[in-house]
């Protein structure tokens, strides 16, 4: 069931929200800098720093997976406009946050070493990993030349999801109510994929003689 709204759906209006969206992805990295510069970020600046930049990294990823059941339930087209790029911010501050980890917590020595020795670095890796094809195959041209199999691949953004809460549930330790707040999000998101995808087919097999 969709609740349709009368939104501004001009090019126009469209792109006003396109740099609405982009100002507030930008807005953590603006704010950490004030903070930087002012020297408001603690007792250990580079452990705020890195850990701010992959919640914010984590926090754009569940509003790109948001974006569909935004479209769905408004009719609104414009959550879809800009999805993809919420993905990309989200990457951005990704790569942010493992330069700021490899700066300022665990060093450019033996970096593989540290890596595999760590689960929660482990997990945070696979998300890094598979968020490189989905940011690789972002543009419209990539869209075209992978056809069905680009919505395939761009799926397993859902598996980043679970991966980027696993790495964050696990340096919690023992305050874990945040990231059991973000955890019943992320399968919120799963659960109204699979709900969709299931009525999809039901549908499907209904049309069959």
């Amino acid at each position: 069931m969709s609740v349709s709204i009368r939104w501004p759906v001009s090019r126009g209006g469209l792109l006003a929200f396109r740099a609405l969206v982009a100002l507030a992805a930008l807005l953590p990295l603006a704010l950490l800098v004030s903070r930087l510069v002012s020297g408001d970020l603690g007792p250990d600046p580079g452990q705020e720093l890195t850990e701010s930049l992959g919640l914010a990294a984590f926090q754009l990823l569940l509003a790109t997976l948001c974006m569909t059941p935004l479209r769905k339930w408004t009719g609104w087209p414009g959550w879809i406009r800009v999805r993809r790029m919420l993905g990309l911010f989200s990457f951005f501050y990704v790569v942010l946050h493992v330069l700021a980890f490899l700066q300022f917590i665990l060093g450019w020595q033996d970096v593989w070493a540290t890596f595999t020795k760590r689960p929660y670095i482990v997990a945070g890796l696979a998300a890094l990993l598979l968020m490189v094809p989905l940011a690789l195959t972002s543009t419209q041209g990539m869209v075209r030349r992978l056809g069905k199999r680009w919505k395939t691949l761009h799926k397993s953004i859902y598996v980043v999801a679970l991966a980027a809460w696993v790495h964050f549930l696990w340096q919690a330790r023992s305050d874990i109510g945040e990231m059991v707040v973000y955890g019943a999000v992320v399968l919120l998101l799963l659960g109204l994929r699979l709900w969709w995808s299931l009525a999809v087919r039901h549908r499907f097999a209904a049309k069959k003689p």
